[in-house]
């Protein structure tokens, strides 16, 4: 699949097109996207300097400015593919892809990569460099994967996809926004109760007042008047505000691709992970009624996590997850833009300290649960009855690696590991620790692997799912998937039983009753049913 730069010849009826730069819709996924980016943006902002123990003057004066570029550029971006795709398709219905910083990716650089380095070096700008060069390469992986992520696209099952993308959302984008919000659940479940209404239902606020707006000013009201915030720690915070302007930190990037090979057992794999999420990520706006250009959206993501390595952010950005919500939302062509351009504006002002005095982070979170339940919902709603368990076999190694990730966190808290209890200990107790991280490991990878397997098996195409577990051998043998690191026969015994899998997948192909087609089923609808706010 090509990159379409053909523009449209302005005599023909679809370049008559009048598109508007803002619309009410706008309004509504603006505050929802804000929101959504802002969240990450604090909490990135908290792992810099309270984990790394980088210092808060280059946290603040250079990492969210080069960030903020990154935000203003990419959003850029995806307003002008909108505006193209609804020009060459002649309708006003089109929706910006959202972007922002990638959450998994937050996480990983901040304890996979940089604090086992400061741990050992004490050197917070030695764990930098390497955060820096880290986001370097996956910013060069993803751009290869441009190159042959439309073919894997054409090639996986939507099941795979969206069940994939499902299991991302509901862990890593729902669940720690859902444990916040019970934390302080006088604040959260308001909040929640106005995204839900606003967002899934057809009643209006009088006015037709933007639902992420109200949200906001709602929860931040009741956390206020009911002693939730603290003033002084906002004096305190105001000290820190100071304008930082973006500046080229090459010396800390050679740094840290001068060290390059350690960080490459993480790069691949997330780098895979992030063109297989695109991928997932296009494949859902697809569903949802509008079919951007793989290619188009891999080069950028790609482009932007080596501007913004280059500039001091160790943070890849990427497509986010929720283009449905916003689509449902109302949002076209500007709010993705505006978005960008707000955080954008925020980072380079140095606000964030700031904002995470004023806003409660449980009147935040509601709206990252909001887009956890819809993706969630759009996997089972945009595929055949029948694939609905593909969906699920697509779900499971995102859900393993969320657990792996929460029982490694909760003995790094008391001192201990895994490796230290043992993993007889640990089944004892009930925790099957090897086979969820097993099974967890390159979990996007895997669950794409699975939910395809599954889909072959479902429709009887029993040669395709033994090639499918060929790929999932191979994958296996080399650690992409399954395996706690990337190397030759990182993980027989894994490709050894996809191999099995294969054959008998392979051994049913020869039955008269498997040229029989699978049951005929009702119609279903191509996407979720969501009234617009």
């Amino acid at each position: 699949m090509s990159v379409d730069t053909k523009l449209p010849d302005e005599s023909s009826p679809v370049a008559k097109l009048s598109l508007p730069w803002w619309t009410r819709g706008d309004t509504n996924a603006f505050f929802g996207l804000s929101f959504n980016i802002l969240v990450n943006v604090l909490t990135l902002t908290t792992l810099s300097i309270a984990v790394v123990k980088i210092p808060s003057g280059d946290v603040l004066g250079t990492v969210l400015p080069a960030l903020g570029v990154a935000l203003v550029l990419g959003n850029l971006y995806y307003m002008l593919l909108a505006r193209r795709l609804a020009r060459r398709e002649n309708r006003d219905t089109v929706t910006a892809l959202p972007y922002g910083p990638s959450v998994p990716h937050m996480f990983i650089v901040v304890f996979v990569v940089m604090l086992p380095i400061y741990l050992k070096t004490n050197d917070a700008f030695q764990a930098w460099s390497a955060g820096l060069a880290w986001a370097f390469m996956i910013g060069v992986i993803v751009m290869i994967g441009a190159f042959v992520g439309p073919f894997i696209r054409k090639i996986t099952p939507r099941a795979a996809m969206l069940g994939t993308l499902a299991g991302i959302s509901i862990t890593f984008i729902a669940m720690r926004p859902a444990a916040q919000m019970w934390e302080a659940a006088w604040i959260g479940l308001p909040v929640l109760a106005i995204i839900l209404i606003g967002f899934f239902t057809d009643a209006k606020l009088p006015g037709n007042i933007p639902v992420g707006l109200v949200a906001l000013l709602v929860g931040t009201a009741i956390g206020w008047i009911g002693g939730y915030m603290s003033a002084p720690d906002v004096s305190e915070a105001a000290r820190d505000i100071a304008l930082g302007l973006p500046d080229l930190r090459f010396d800390l990037l050679f740094d840290g691709l001068s060290n390059l090979a350690p960080l490459l057992a993480t790069a691949i794999p997330l780098g895979v992970y992030n063109f297989t999420e695109a991928m997932s990520n296009v494949e859902s706006a697809a569903a949802a009624g509008d079919n951007y250009n793989l290619r188009s959206v891999l080069l950028a993501d790609g482009l932007g996590a080596i501007i913004g390595s280059g500039f001091g952010s160790p943070f890849p950005p990427a497509v986010y997850i929720g283009h449905p919500g916003w689509k449902d939302a109302g949002g076209r062509t500007g709010y993705s833009l505006a978005s960008g351009a707000a955080i954008g504006l925020m980072c380079l002002l140095g606000l964030f300290g700031v904002l995470s005095t004023i806003l409660p982070i449980p009147a935040i979170v509601p709206i990252l649960l909001y887009i956890g339940l819809l993706i969630g919902a759009q996997a089972f709603q945009a595929v055949p009855r029948l694939h609905a368990v593909a969906v699920v076999a697509a779900l499971l190694p995102n859900l393993a690696e969320w657990a792996v990730g929460q029982i490694d966190n909760a003995l790094s808290a008391a001192g201990t590991s895994a490796d230290k209890i043992g993993s007889d200990a640990l089944g004892q107790a009930g925790v099957v620790y090897d086979g969820l991280k097993t099974l967890g490991s390159g979990a996007v990878l895997a669950g794409l692997v699975l939910g395809a397997i599954v889909t072959f098996v479902l429709d009887k195409r029993f040669v395709a799912a033994a090639i499918g577990s060929a790929v999932g051998a191979g994958l296996s043998w080399i650690g992409l998937i399954h395996a706690h690191e990337v190397d030759w026969a990182a993980a027989p015994q894994v490709a050894l039983g996809y191999l099995f899998f294969g054959l008998v997948c392979l051994a049913y192909s020869f039955l008269p009753s498997a040229k029989k087609a699978p049951p005929a089923e009702p119609e279903e609808k191509a996407e979720p049913e969501v009234a617009t706010a």
